[in-house]
């Protein structure tokens, strides 16, 4: 194959995960970041079906499991720390993975392990982001924030949820692609706990009354990562979510500030954490994920939301079938043609091969989702709930992993010569 000149914004996990692919078939890749420096924070992520065949096809499980998380399972207590129910990871290697998976990982270790294994074949540039682009029949003209311009072959959007490159691809007018799910948020950050005696390294979820939840989980002998999930649909929450981080810690402060179990403690430390991050819950829903010469990959395409737990699978099995259709589609330059010749049809083909199993993911995903059907409302559905779970778990019953999570699709990973 011909190599082509490529552009990649983006440079976290799908957008590493594709420049991955793409210099290993020889193309000349760019990646940039908006960020300073290789973006390394963000919480735990994990690898679901198809996204561990992904990884082992990388050759990255003996580097992913040497900086792997050792979570054993998702314990759901009560206010008085009592527990109501726990979920082990399953271990057989058979049927759908727990909570709890065998493939757990902090996303900037993620991160780092493909950038290691790609930065000397890739050129990063942080800092920069795409400004603007005009595309022809040959390829992009791109115009970057830091006044720079360049031409590439074809360019890639790996920017996350809130894509720039997906906005300026749709152009100026045209109906935003997020699709918030309404009232759902999520904050996310770490606080310090130092390991106590006796201690396991769990989830531990504690659900509170007015559709309120806590979650910690132990990734290090120092800190904890916390998670706090509300549906609170009012315009007050809404405008501290636009306002910025500390509006958001004020608001989620006064949200849980009655909620229980440990919110006091956690509520306190929140305001000192340096890696706090709110998120508005949402989908991403695309007709179509590219135009021309442009296309997106990831979050920026079909962010499913961390709902359905797919969310770092999506990313990596996008960016290879992607890259797989790309290998399959554009054939070395013979007789007159150019590499390039053969996108409109790899974009096609990524599109028509990937959006069946992005369709089941996010399938019923949405205001009524199952998932704020269980977060309960009232002090008795709390105690509903909890032994319901408990129940669950008493008889092995796989019920996060089954009905909540969404692994379990039914859909055939491709397999391309052409990337072995």
């Amino acid at each position: 194959m011909a190599p082509m000149k490529v552009l990649i914004s983006g440079a976290g996990i799908t957008g590493n995960a594709l420049a991955f692919w793409l210099s290993k078939l020889g193309h000349n890749v760019t990646v940039i970041e908006r960020f300073p420096s290789l973006r390394t924070t963000g919480l735990q992520v994990d690898l679901r079906g198809h996204g561990v065949t992904v990884m082992k096809r990388m050759g990255l499980e003996e580097a992913f499991r040497a900086k792997s998380v050792p979570e054993q399972g998702l314990a759901i207590v009560d206010g008085a720390n009592r527990r109501r129910a726990f979920f082990g990871v399953n271990k057989s290697g058979k049927g759908v993975q727990n909570f709890t998976t065998e493939y757990e990982i902090m996303r900037g270790d993620f991160c780092r392990l493909m950038h290691d294994v790609i930065k000397n074949k890739v050129t990063f540039r942080f800092g920069v982001s795409i400004g603007s682009f005009k595309q022809d029949g040959d390829g992009v003209d791109v115009e970057f924030t830091d006044g720079k311009a360049e031409r590439f072959d074809f360019v890639v959007g790996a920017d996350g949820m809130g894509s720039n490159t997906r906005n300026l691809m749709l152009g100026h007018g045209a109906q935003d692609a997020l699709r918030p799910i309404r009232g759902s948020y999520t904050a996310y950050f770490t606080i310090p706990r130092p390991i106590q005696k006796g201690e396991d390294y769990h989830s531990t979820m504690y659900l509170a009354t007015g559709r309120r939840g806590m979650m910690t989980r132990r990734h290090s002998p120092e800190e904890i990562q916390v998670y706090l999930s509300c549906n609170n649909p009012s315009e007050r929450m809404a405008k501290a979510h636009k306002d910025g981080v500390p509006e958001q810690k004020k608001m989620l402060a006064e949200i849980f500030q009655d909620a229980g179990w440990q919110s006091k403690d956690i509520l306190r430390d929140m305001f000192d954490s340096d890696n706090f991050y709110c998120e508005r819950m949402g989908l991403v829903k695309l007709d179509s994920w590219y135009d021309g010469k442009v296309v997106l990959v990831g979050d920026a395409a079909y962010c499913p939301s961390g709902l359905t737990g797919m969310g770092t699978t999506c990313g990596i099995v996008g960016a290879y079938v992607l890259a797989g259709e790309i290998a399959r589609h554009c054939g070395k330059a013979e007789g007159g043609k150019a590499p390039t010749d053969g996108l409109d049809v790899a974009f096609k083909a990524y599109d028509d091969k990937l959006r069946p199993f992005i369709d089941q993911v996010i399938d019923g995903v949405g205001d009524d989702s199952l998932f704020w059907k269980l977060m309960p409302e009232s002090a008795f559905a709390v105690a509903l709930v909890n032994l319901l779970l408990g129940i669950a778990a008493f008889l092995r019953l796989n019920v996060l992993g089954q009905w909540i999570l969404r692994e379990n699709v039914k859909w055939t990973l491709p397999e391309y010569d052409e990337l072995k």
